[in-house]
């Protein structure tokens, strides 16, 4: 074996790959998910719709929480192509997502030192642990075509977002309890108890990270020094984009992949929103209703997998989507909090299903290649372009009828669209692909 590879289907390999999955979670759950929403809102909820100045310009707190999401993933979704081009082409993967790694960690940490009066200081640190996070993503995902064979991607995807889910639900439940009493560890108020759970999710995520990174080789499949890393680069993504052009199925799935995850990440991003401002739930429900999602989202994770290793990928996500559809339906009727922890149920079930299958469809159906995170970043720029869209659309709704409520049953359309991209991607390319790479 050359130093430069590693064998699929190793045991020692998958499992550090999966830890990273443990080590970057903690950012989605507690800060995007559970702890920072509802914090950033309470502490610029000054009137009644929630206006704040943000640079001298007046505007809408969650609308802002929204644009700001948007605005990370833009920037990702610019520099990916040519980043993952420069990885792919030095054979230095690991690097880039150890970069992104910090500048996640360290923009978490920085937001230990917002309290509500440098609003600035808090978007920016956000904005920075966005770039992070999803960064890292576009190198990691691209590993797992290296790590596992075809037959194995959908367990092992599954196996990444599960154990992403519990370690999310450990460094959680430590943030509770830091929360729930904060007097008993010598804290004045929430808020400064709120602002250490900030440095702690930091050094989880960048503590964690290095059992992948120590595991993982420095270089994959080529050792190439970068003399004009910018050229280089774009000649690199130009020979991938030639050869993505002349695959018509990965046209096909990226486009309904679009409209799904426009719908995915917005829920996924808002809802904590969505309970506290539209429902007016206190954390003492809308906290453990997220710690639900994540305890299903195990579930899920692992029960859509197995279900497409006997009806094929796409199918499956067909399903998964119409249930998406019937939650962001459901989502205009709810008025309490029973009803909310009843959407909830149904958003873990299928909220890690969808995300395992919809990145491990896409690994299967990559030809043969060593360009696999260049390839990976036409996925993470659809996918944060989604993210782009649907928040920013969700914020603009928002802002012109001043209900959340009308924004967020808007997101069943982008649903309906994917799920005719999928009926479309099916017909093409055979009812019950996928379930193997030849298929």
């Amino acid at each position: 074996m050359s130093k430069f590879s590693i064998p699929k289907n190793d045991k020692g390999f998958i499992r550090a790959w999966i830890w990273f999955d443990w080590a970057n979670s903690v950012f989605q759950l507690s800060i995007t998910s559970a702890i920072f929403p509802a914090y950033f809102v309470a502490v610029t909820s000054l009137n009644t719709f929630g206006y704040i100045r943000f640079f001298g310009f007046e505007v809408i707190n969650t609308s802002l929480y929204a644009w700001a999401i948007s605005a990370s993933f833009l920037t990702v979704a610019v520099l990916s192509p040519l980043l993952s081009a420069m990885a792919d082409y030095s054979g230095r993967r690991k690097l880039y997502m150890k970069i992104f790694t910090f500048i996640g960690a360290a923009g978490v940490a920085l937001m230990s030192l917002f309290d509500g009066s440098n609003v600035e200081l808090g978007i920016i640190s956000f904005y920075l642990a966005g770039v992070g996070y999803s960064g890292s993503l576009v190198f990691y995902n691209s590993f797992l075509p290296v790590i596992a064979s075809s037959d194995l991607q959908d367990r092992v995807s599954a196996r990444g977002y599960a154990f992403g889910y519990i370690g999310g639900i450990v460094m959680l439940l430590i943030n509770l309890m830091l929360i729930l009493n904060y007097e008993m560890f010598g804290f004045s108020n929430s808020g400064q108890a709120i602002r250490l759970n900030f440095i702690l999710v930091a050094i989880w995520w960048i503590g964690f990270a290095q059992i992948t990174f120590i595991k993982f080789p420095k270089y994959i499949f080529v050792n190439r020094k970068l003399k004009k890393p910018i050229r280089e680069a774009y000649a690199e993504l130009n020979n991938v984009w030639k050869e993505f052009a002349h695959i018509p199925r990965l046209k096909r799935y990226l486009m309904s992949f679009f409209f799904i995850s426009m719908g995915v990440l917005t829920v996924m991003y808002m809802a904590a929103n969505y309970g506290k401002k539209e429902l007016q739930l206190d954390d003492q429900i809308l906290i453990p209703t997220i710690l639900i999602i994540q305890l299903v989202g195990v579930i899920g994770s692992f029960l859509f997998a197995r279900l497409s290793e006997r009806q094929g990928n796409i199918p499956v996500l067909m399903l998964i989507v119409w249930i998406w559809i019937s939650i962001c339906i459901g989502a205009w009727f709810v008025k309490d909090a029973k009803g909310f922890m009843i959407l909830a149920f149904f958003v873990g079930l299928v909220m890690g299903g969808v995300q395992s299958l919809c990145r491990s469809t896409f690994s299967k159906m990559l030809p043969e290649t060593k360009d696999h995170t260049s390839y990976f970043s036409f996925y993470d720029v659809v996918e944060k372009l989604s993210a782009v869209s649907g928040t920013f659309i969700f914020g603009l709704i928002e802002s012109i009828t001043h209900s959340m409520r009308d924004a967020i049953v808007s997101l069943a359309l982008f649903f309906l669209i994917g799920f005719a991209g999928l009926v479309y991607t099916s017909m093409k390319i055979g009812n019950r692909f996928i379930l193997n790479k030849n298929e």
